[in-house]
Order: C-alpha cells, then sequence, then structure tokens
C-alpha cells in the first residue's frame, strides 16, 4: 500500500524532531557535506524511515537518482537509537558505505556509536591456509607465488584480515582461493589458528557493534546454512535495511535452492590430494582418488561441451535439454562412486587431524547433493545446469516470498539453538526498510513486491531532484535494422563510432546479450584501431575495476577518449559523473531471455493463474532493466548527456509507451537532424551553458 504520512508523524516524535533538524539547513548533514542542501525528497524519503522505525513493519522506497537515500535511511536509524543492520549488494558498496558515509554521520551527529564490517569468509585471509599454501601445486606458478608474497607480508600488518585492504590485489588470482576459506574446507573450532581467525574476529565485533554492515549474499548464505554468525545477530536486531533492494529477489533465489558444480569437486579433490599427502601419505591412494573425482568433475562438463558458453539448459526431465539421459545418468553415477571410494579412505583416516574430519564432512555434503539432483525436482522450484568454464547444477524456488513472509512474521526464522548476545527483538516490533533507484515501473511496484512477499508493505515512491528535460535527451535511431536481424549488431557498431568519434569518446555501450557484447567490441575495435583519439573498452578484456578507472578518465592527461562496451554488472552500480561519460547506448530493449529456465518456469505460472507472462512479467523486467542502463547517464546535477536506444521497436510497437513512461522524463528528439544538433552541443566547449537542446 501507498505510504501516508501518520498522526504520529504530524504529532512530530522526537525522532521525527531530530530527523528534521539533521536535514535542514544548518543542520547536522550540512557538517557531514560541504554542498550540502536540503532536498525535499530526502527529507520525505528520511521521515518515512523514521516512521516505521518507531512502528515496526515493513517499507519500500524507491528513490530515484540524486535523491540521496543513503543519508535518508542512515540517518534516522543512527538518531534511533536502535540496533541496526544495513545489507548492500556488492562488497564495494559495502566499503563505501562502512569506510566514508557511516563515519562521516557519525561524527556529524556526534553520536557514540560502534559499526563493523561482516562479510563472507571468502573476503577474508585465512591463517591457517596461508600456512598451508606454499604447498600447494597451484603456488609453483610464477604469478601466484609473487601475490603469496606479497600477501605473506601484508598478513604481518593487518588487524581485519579483509583482502580489500591489499591494493593491487587481482582478485582472480590463483592465490586467492589458497589463502581464504570456504564453508566446505574451514576447520571451525577445531582449527589451530581459530583464536586468531579474522573471520571470527570480524563476526565477534559484529555482534557487539550498534551498527552492522553486511551484504545480500551474507544474508542468504546464512539464512541457508547457518554459518555466518546471523542466526546469532539478527534476532538482536531493531532495524534492517536493504540498499539495492532490487537485487535481494534474485540474490536470494540462488542461496535458498541448492547447487552442486564441478568447480566444487575440483577444488574438493584438490584439498583431498595436498592433506592426503601431506599428513597421511601411504595411508589411501590420494593421488588417485583425486584423478578420480577430477576425471568425474571433466566428465560431466564435457557432456555440455558443445552448448554455448554462459547459458542455462532447462532441467525438467531426467537429463538438461540437450544432452544424452544415458551418458547424463552415466555422469552422475560416476560422481557417486568417486564420492564413495573418497568416504571410504577418509573413514580410516578422519580422526588424524581436523582437515580430515572436514573432508569427511564435505564428501557426505557432496554426496547427498549428488542424490538430490538424482531425484525429481521440488514442487515449486526450477532445475537447470549453468554452463560455463565448469557446470553447475541449480534448483532454486521461483521467487522468496515464501522466506520473506517468515521473517516478517517470525523475525530471524527457525531456532537455531543459539543464544543471541542481546535480547531478542519481538518480530512485530522490527523495522524493515528495502531501498533503491528502481523497485518497478508502476505505482505499486508489483515487479519488486510480489516476488519479495511484500504485498502488504507501505509503498513510498520519491522522484529524481534532476532536471532531465533540460540535462539529458533520447534518441531512437530509426535506420537500424530490427534487433533481430543478424547485421543488428554491426550497424550498431557503425553509427556509434561516428557519433562516438564526433564526442571524443565518452560512451559507454551496454548490451543485453554477450554475443552483442563480442559483436559490437569487435566491430568498435577494428574501426578504431591504432587510433590517437578514440580508445576501445571491452567488458571481459582486464578487470572490471581497471576497466572502469581507465574510462573514467576519459581523455584527460593527453590520454584518448574511450568507448567502453559492457553487458551484465555494468548496467547498474556503475557512475562516472561529469564529462568522461555523455553518451549512454542500449543495443536492443532488455527483455529477459525466453530460453532461460526460470523465465519460463515464471511465465508459466502467471500463465497458470490467468495472467499475461509478456504484461505482468516480460514487461516489467524490460522496463526496469531499462531504466537501470538509463541510469548510468545523468548521475549528479551538473551531468549532461544522450540516451541512444537502437531498437525501433520502443517507437513502434504498442508497449512502446510503457518503457517510455518508466524512463527518466527526458527530452525526445525525433529526427537525425535534431540529434546532430545536440550531439554538436556537447562538443561545444562551454562551463556555462551545457544543457541539452
Amino acid at each position: 500500500m501507498d505510504f501516508q504520512p501518520s498522526h504520529h508523524e504530524t504529532s512530530c516524535t522526537p525522532l521525527v524532531r531530530a530527523v528534521r533538524q539533521a536535514f535542514a539547513a544548518g543542520g547536522a548533514l550540512s557538517r557531514a557535506e560541504a554542498d550540502f542542501r536540503p532536498r525535499p525528497g530526502q527529507t520525505e524519503m528520511a521521515l518515512g524511515v523514521a516512521q516505521t522505525i518507531e512502528h515496526g513493519g515493513a517499507l519500500v522506497v524507491e528513490a530515484g537518482t540524486g535523491v540521496g537515500k543513503t543519508f535518508s535511511y542512515l540517518v534516522p536509524a543512527l538518531l534511533s537509537g536502535e540496533r541496526v543492520l544495513l545489507s548492500t549488494a556488492t562488497k564495494a558498496l559495502q566499503d563505501q558505505l562502512f569506510g566514508r558515509d557511516l563515519p562521516r554521520l557519525v561524527e556529524a551527529l556526534g553520536l557514540p556509536v560502534r559499526t563493523a564490517l561482516l562479510k563472507g569468509r571468502a573476503s577474508y585471509l585465512c591463517l591457517h591456509r596461508l600456512a598451508q599454501a606454499r604447498q600447494a601445486d597451484a603456488a609453483h606458478d610464477g604469478s601466484v607465488v609473487q601475490a603469496l608474497a606479497r600477501i605473506e607480508q601484508w598478513a604481518q600488518a593487518t588487524r581485519t584480515g579483509d583482502l580489500a585492504e591489499l591494493t593491487g590485489l587481482d582478485e582472480r588470482s590463483g592465490a586467492v582461493a589458497l589463502v581464504t576459506s570456504t564453508r566446505d574446507n574451514c576447520l571451525g573450532s577445531q582449527c589451530p589458528q581459530f583464536r586468531e581467525c579474522h573471520v571470527n574476529l570480524a563476526r565477534r565485533e559484529a555482534l557487539a557493534a550498534d551498527v552492522v554492515v553486511i551484504n545480500h549474499h551474507l544474508f542468504f548464505a546464512d539464512l541457508a546454512v547457518r554459518e555466518s554468525g546471523m542466526a546469532e545477530l539478527l534476532p538482536t536486531v531493531r532495524v534492517v535495511v536493504f540498499d539495492e533492494a532490487h537485487q535481494v529477489n534474485e540474490t536470494g533465489v540462488l542461496f535458498l535452492g541448492i547447487q552442486l558444480g564441478a568447480a566444487q569437486l575440483l577444488d574438493f579433490a584438490r584439498d583431498l590430494l595436498a592433506m592426503g599427502l601431506q599428513k597421511a601419505r601411504g595411508m589411501a591412494d590420494w593421488q588417485g582418488l583425486h584423478a578420480l573425482v577430477e576425471r568425474s568433475a571433466r566428465n560431466l562438463r564435457l557432456l555440455a561441451d558443445r552448448a554455448p558458453s554462459a547459458t542455462r539448459l532447462a532441467w525438467t526431465d531426467g537429463a538438461p535439454d540437450g544432452l544424452p539421459s544415458a551418458a547424463w545418468d552415466a555422469a552422475l553415477e560416476q560422481i557417486a562412486q568417486a564420492c564413495a571410494q573418497v568416504l571410504q579412505s577418509l573413514a580410516v583416516v578422519q580422526d588424524m587431524a581436523p582437515d580430515f574430519e572436514r573432508l569427511h564432512a564435505r564428501a557426505t555434503t557432496l554426496a547427498a547433493s549428488l542424490e538430490q539432483f538424482r531425484r525429481p525436482c521440488a514442487p515449486g522450484a526450477v532445475r537447470w545446469v549453468d554452463v560455463g568454464l565448469h557446470m553447475r547444477l541449480v534448483e532454486a524456488p521461483l521467487d522468496i516470498a515464501q522466506s520473506v513472509r517468515a521473517w516478517l512474521g517470525s523475525g530471524s526464522g527457525e531456532d537455531t539453538g543459539t543464544a543471541p548476545t542481546a535480547e531478542p527483538v519481538e518480530p512485530a516490533a522490527r523495522a524493515w526498510i528495502f531501498t533503491s533507484a528502481t523497485l518497478g515501473d508502476e505505482p505499486g511496484l508489483r515487479w519488486f513486491t510480489e516476488p519479495m512477499g511484500l504485498e502488504k508493505a507501505q509503498i513510498l515512491r520519491v522522484e529524481s531532484p534532476f532536471d532531465y528535460a533540460s540535462q539529458a535527451a533520447l534518441y531512437v535511431p530509426r535506420a537500424l535494422v530490427p534487433p533481430s536481424d543478424p547485421g543488428h549488431s554491426t550497424q550498431l557498431a557503425q553509427w556509434v563510432a561516428e557519433a562516438a568519434a564526433r564526442l571524443g569518446g565518452r560512451t559507454l555501450v551496454l548490451t543485453t546479450t554477450l554475443k552483442a557484447l563480442r559483436a559490437v567490441g569487435d566491430a568498435l575495435r577494428e574501426r578504431f584501431v591504432g587510433s590517437p583519439d578514440i580508445e576501445v573498452l571491452v567488458q571481459g578484456q582486464g578487470p572490471k575495476r581497471r576497466l572502469m578507472d581507465r574510462f573514467r578518465q576519459g581523455g584527460g592527461a593527453g590520454l584518448p577518449g574511450c568507448i567502453l562496451v559492457a553487458s551484465a554488472t555494468f548496467w547498474e552500480g556503475f557512475d562516472v559523473p561529469g564529462d568522461a561519460l555523455q553518451m549512454v547506448v542500449i543495443d536492443k530493449l532488455p527483455f529477459p531471455p525466453p530460453g532461460d529456465p526460470m523465465v519460463q518456469a515464471r511465465s508459466l505460472r502467471l500463465q497458470q493463474a490467468g495472467r499475461s507472462p509478456f504484461k505482468d512479467y516480460a514487461l516489467p523486467e524490460a522496463a526496469v532493466a531499462l531504466k537501470q542502463g538509463a541510469g548510468r547517464l545523468i548521475r549528479h546535477e551538473s551531468d549532461t548527456g544522450l540516451l541512444v536506444i537502437g531498437d525501433t521497436r520502443l517507437v513502434k510497437m504498442g508497449y512502446g509507451k510503457r518503457l517510455l513512461a518508466a524512463l527518466p522524463p527526458m527530452r525526445r528528439l525525433q529526427s537525425e537532424e535534431e540529434f546532430n544538433e545536440a550531439l554538436e552541443r556537447l562538443t561545444r566547449p562551454s562551463t556555462t551553458d551545457r544543457s541539452c537542446p
């Protein structure tokens, strides 16, 4: 239901008064931000959050770009004096919230608040595995040896063990897996380094803190396996905030299902061989067992060798689509036999060391997961196979509505038998805040609330303060062939090349598929090869962080201007304020892929309920994704730019009106002449009037 100011707000409670004062001119926020000025939308959201904190329940807030939603939920949360859990979408956002936003506000508000940062165990250095890392086979690789040396030196000085502190460490380095633990290989209280463990230190600090910053993956990992310390923390928390909440459902469905991957098997085989040779040489054929598990994992992957990479194979019958049933059954049986032989050997040595006991538990879990996949899919779930560098078997619920209703109705979920460090909070009194810049394309935000089970939540929509009509313009090139035409990507690349050359780069091209990413990227690279004026960056051809940093540099310091071609994660969370980005090109309307098993299952459920899969699912999905992509363009009050959508369906099909309505209210450019004029205006040097025509 829509958010309505209650009589409590008009009676001006102490928290509401304090929030109003903080956001007023000359208030506390003016001490936190040098260029702060009161924004009605920011204050409106903050007051809505304050009311929810006071009375409990769930509030869903869509806050447009530029509202300043972070301060809108942080200020009332901090001023309330309640224990707060903040969950963000990524570790990078966690670091920003904990390292920048929270300290500034705590100081400005003058509050004695203790804050803590809690990430998943894979983010922290494992001292036990670091001690063993030099003996691993991978440690003989030159780049891994170099990275290990840096990690060992840093390990002597770090207090937190958070690998994010170690600047320049490539997160894709093989050294990272050697010096971090997973839920599978962590020894827990039996670890010889348990008292000094960085993960346990972070958990202890979180349990003692007033405000704890986590991420969505950690939240759901704990709901699924109860292993991060959240089981003790959540029952004592009074306020829970999910920022970038549009990612919560998709994160949740993966963690609340079951998975079994070839990568898991290969990691297990590697650890089995290392521990066996180090601590029980001669007591089993460790090399033979390692080869057996490794071979079973590779044979599984080879079954889908002809399937395109980065695809999902639907799995509704005995075998995934396109894979022979007999060969599939044989591959699963080979894994089962490998696990059985490993368990038999580990049973003899598991009492010799905690490492063997943990390996035995891992093998048992792998065997149990495999058995689940050899049975029919659970009701209300969907099953598929991810095909990539490794193969992964997945079974997941269609949404997390049932789990969210359990949070709202029974607090932290099932009883784990673990005593919390503070008094549990009554579920009815807990406040749940869900916020993002993009949560739907209609007033009820059903795209977000339905799969989240938040139909009864209060809804608040706060518009962006940006003047989109003067800051930005939208153009659809009418001459482009339809996206269904095989030549669409090539033609679009030619169009982008001409426009971006005139703009001096400053262009972000967002594609809806990896196939289009490669086609557009290759065409643009060929067009500008050897050019001193334009550098073409393509996602996947270098670390993401390096690509983003280079693009933000733009053509400054004598460098060529940049065109960045990207997909997937660049559609959101990528901020480039200022002149480095002035044109965003979206290749086509981002409808969900019809062949995706999850899309098919959700569409079927709607159809069976008498609803339209296109109107009630595909169209809202496209609208939200389009809003997210378009949101990369204008990030500040002084930004200007052009949004180009290379899909004529937006202006030719009836449903285009709904998609256009979902976009920010930019000026529409109707002709190539109008576009050229707007582009010319962006290229003129000016410090006063830089608005679009």
